[in-house]
Parts: structure tokens; C-alpha cells; sequence
């Protein structure tokens, strides 16, 4: 069924709310774990832009999902990344913008042979 606005010009009165100027500067930026659904949905944080990619592993990716029982068996050397929905390399000493990542980006991540709690997303 088709929806027809009372206003054809209503997009101009909308007052959007999560743009990045409203974050005093940062960008949201939302990580999430994947295999791993005691996550079920990506965690979002405000980030600067400038932040280091190495930071915002230490920081912010460390920082929030150690309580998970697989986290201790982490290669950190062996994680593939995404960025996006585009497979990336990060740099660890470029910035999370240099690297690519914008406000409201998606950043997800795979760890190779830990596939969920007990091997649960297989």
C-alpha cells in the first residue's frame, strides 16, 4: 500500500538528530564481534576522528568485550576487519578517519577459529 505524505514538501521540516554536528566532535561509531551473539547487536560508541585505530582496539574493542569467555584466546595478529561492509587492513598508527571510518560506520570483526561461545555459530 502506498503512503502519500500531507505535505509533498515534509523532508524539509525534519530535524534530524543524530547528525555528526550534534556529537561536539566526534562520530558514532558502531563495533560489533561477530560469531559472538552474547552481542546481538553492534555496541556504538562517540569517537574522535583523529583516534588512533591501535587506540580505539585498546581502548574501546578490548575495553568492552573482555567478559566474554573466548576473549583471553584472541590472535589479535590474525582478527580480519570490516569496515563498512568492505574488508580492510586498518592501520593501527593511522586514524580511525584516515582509515575510513565516518559517522554512524560500521566496524566488524572476526576472530579465526573462535566461532561463538562453545563453537555456537557453527
Amino acid at each position: 500500500m502506498a503512503v502519500t505524505a500531507l505535505s509533498p514538501d515534509y523532508e524539509k521540516h525534519i530535524e534530524y538528530r543524530d547528525l555528526e554536528k550534534n556529537f561536539h566532535g566526534n562520530r558514532i561509531v558502531y563495533v560489533h564481534w561477530e560469531e559472538h551473539l552474547s552481542y546481538c547487536a553492534p555496541l556504538a560508541f562517540p569517537l574522535p576522528p583523529d583516534m588512533p585505530f591501535a587506540a580505539f582496539v585498546e581502548v574501546i574493542v578490548k575495553g568492552h568485550y573482555t567478559a566474554h569467555p573466548d576473549f583471553d584466546k584472541i590472535d589479535w595478529d590474525r582478527v580480519e576487519w570490516m569496515i563498512d561492509g568492505a574488508r580492510a587492513k586498518p592501520d593501527p598508527g593511522q586514524s580511525l578517519a584516515d582509515n575510513g571510518v565516518g559517522h554512524k560506520s560500521v566496524i566488524r570483526f572476526w576472530t579465526p577459529g573462535l566461532n561463538g561461545y562453545r563453537g555456537s555459530s557453527r
